[in-house]
């Protein structure tokens, strides 16, 4: 990803009005500070397109885009784990390693850890792996996952490019993507690219949030109302009031097997919590048929 240099001072003041705008309740004049904030900044690192996602004002989102996602996360990365563990109480880590160990599936030899962040996962299964490789866009994570001592190799990367251009041949025996798809509306590249990289019977354990109103059996992608080119609302995954995409469990396992993964377990999870009150989501453990 190579950004495009913009004016920081000018996209902070549009920001800022358009945020102003949200807050007082005028959705209208919210989005059209939104676009300016576009017009200033195409690569969008103040995630402007999820937030017209959400007002019901724009297209909804392929991802929530490398820019913003990076930015983010460079931003929290020094208070994540205090705010995200001890204050909303994550514990996505926990609940991938104890569906592991009821599937019986204790050991790995390679595992890869998509959307490291501070080292979560890694410090979850460390000594469960005898090789593990950790990947995200905010390099100051990756440096906190660095001091964990939790990984063998670490790598700043959008995951979905890491699983196409990594230049190991040596597929994983485990993948794990926690909270990495609240980030990601269209799932099929990322289960395409996790299946060519797993090796035969390894395993892939992601985490959703839960779509609210219900999965629909048809078309994909759309944020409150606002469609795709598709003949109605579609209720595969959309944007939430929290700026994360949200998806069905019936098109998770739909583009799971699409991918061909088998899919050993689905689990309903709370995520942490969310204004007070448990964001509830999935736990999905699939495998590469041997």
């Amino acid at each position: 990803m190579t950004a495009r240099p913009f004016d920081e001072d000018a996209l902070d003041a549009v920001y800022s009005k358009a945020l102003a705008e949200e807050k007082a309740g005028r959705p209208e004049a919210a989005a059209a500070a939104y676009r300016a904030c576009l017009d200033i900044d195409p690569d969008d690192h103040v995630g402007a397109r999820l937030r017209l996602a959400a007002l019901g004002l724009g297209e909804t989102p392929a991802s929530a885009g490398e820019a913003y996602v990076a930015t983010l996360f460079d931003q929290q990365a020094e208070m994540f784990e205090d705010i995200l563990v001890r204050q909303l109480g994550y514990g996505v880590p926990e609940l991938i390693a104890e569906g592991l160990t009821q599937l019986g599936l204790h050991h790995f030899d390679r595992t890869l850890d998509l959307g490291c962040g501070t080292g979560l996962v890694g410090t979850v299964l460390d000594g469960r792996a005898d090789e593990m490789l950790g990947v995200d866009l905010s390099e100051k994570m990756v440096e906190i996952a660095f001091d964990s001592g939790s990984y063998d190799h670490l790598y700043i990367g959008e995951a979905l490019g890491f699983l196409e251009d990594f230049d190991e041949a040596e597929p994983f025996d485990l993948i794990v993507a926690a909270d990495v798809l609240p980030y990601l509306g269209d799932l099929s590249p990322l289960f395409a690219g996790v299946a060519a990289r797993l090796a035969p019977a390894g395993v892939f354990a992601a985490s959703t949030e839960a779509l609210a109103g219900g999965d629909a059996a048809t078309d994909h992608g759309a944020s409150n109302g606002a469609t795709n080119g598709t003949s109605g609302p579609a209720r595969d995954f959309a944007v939430g009031r929290d700026h994360r995409f949200h998806h069905g469990e019936a098109y998770v396992r739909r583009e799971l097997e699409r991918a061909g993964l088998k899919i050993l377990s689905a689990e309903p999870i709370t995520v942490r919590m969310q204004e007070g009150q448990p964001a509830p989501g999935h736990l999905f453990l699939a495998q590469r048929p041997a």
